[in-house]
């Protein structure tokens, strides 16, 4: 039976779905296990798909969802505080209070008084990315060393991993042709705790050999894969993989498969400018 292919329309849909969900939700517990399964996005991509449509992560617009809604409740209400909370899904007032505060920087209550405060805040401009267009390549399975690192994306290592295993490469004399550089990362920075992100840096070889201590020897799975070439600062990726799942992939009306992208090093940083780094993200779709 062939699938359809998902196009913009069809992902709006599904996003329309969740957040009609969770505006009739606010006043329970809502479970991002059960929104996975009501939007039939992959689990390997729910996240990102819902943050790039929404603009935030999804635990955040439910925080902000809820705390908006008590905003307008103190404002055009007379319902008390601890009302307000119970109404949107708070156990107790005082989480109320600790979202709310964190949120607009004022306490309820202080707001309820203080009928000049403005809570809306301005927004940030776009960045201008550099992404050339999707191309979809069927890529073969890689063989590949690789170190397991953990940690917030920006405290890594990750040229003193490489360095690590090319000096692998060299004692053990398998340089070939064709190395490439290739990190996988498999968790998204919005969801997972910083400490907890798990990162593998990879050297893809073509020569047999056998793990050494924390160097392991793994394949990269092959298949197919849309492919976008992006032109700048790592320091961008996020906001990259953003226009990636809300405009690229749809406009190519390409499904994703429930399997783990990986970036592509195409220059080493320490040699060349933020703005002229060049990295392949590699996405996989059926």
């Amino acid at each position: 039976m062939t699938q359809r292919a998902s196009t913009t329309e069809e992902y709006q849909k599904q996003i329309n779905i969740i957040i009609e969900y969770i505006n009739n939700h606010l006043h329970e517990p809502i479970d991002l296990i059960k929104l996975a399964e009501i939007s039939n996005f992959s689990p390997y991509h729910f996240h990102r798909i819902t943050r790039a449509f929404m603009g935030e992560p999804i635990g955040a617009y439910i925080i902000r969802t809820r705390v908006e809604t008590a905003a307008r409740l103190l404002r055009y209400t007379d319902l008390s505080i601890s009302d307000i909370a119970y109404k949107i899904g708070y156990d107790v007032p005082s989480s109320l209070s600790k979202a709310f505060q964190k949120h607009f920087g004022i306490s309820p209550i202080d707001y309820r008084n203080n009928k000049d405060y403005i809570i809306m805040k301005s927004t940030i401009k776009d960045l201008q990315l550099d992404i050339k267009r999707g191309k979809l390549m069927d890529i073969p399975t890689k063989k590949a060393i690789y170190i397991k690192l953990t940690g917030h994306y920006s405290s890594l290592d990750f040229s003193g991993s490489w360095m690590r295993l090319w000096q692998y490469v060299k004692e053990h004399k398998l340089f070939s042709m064709g190395m490439e550089h290739i990190a996988i990362y498999y968790d998204d920075p919005k969801v997972t705790e910083a400490e907890k992100l798990r990162t593998d840096i990879c050297l893809v070889i073509k020569k047999d050999c056998k793990p050494q201590g924390d160097i392991g020897v793994k394949e990269i799975k092959g298949g197919k894969f849309m492919m976008f070439l992006y032109k700048g600062s790592y320091d961008h990726l996020d906001a990259v993989y953003d226009t990636i799942y809300s405009k690229l992939l749809p406009d190519n009306n390409l499904r994703l498969r429930n399997e783990q992208g990986f970036e592509k090093y195409l220059n080493h940083p320490d040699k060349t400018k933020p703005e002229k780094l060049k990295t392949e993200i590699y996405i996989p779709v059926e």
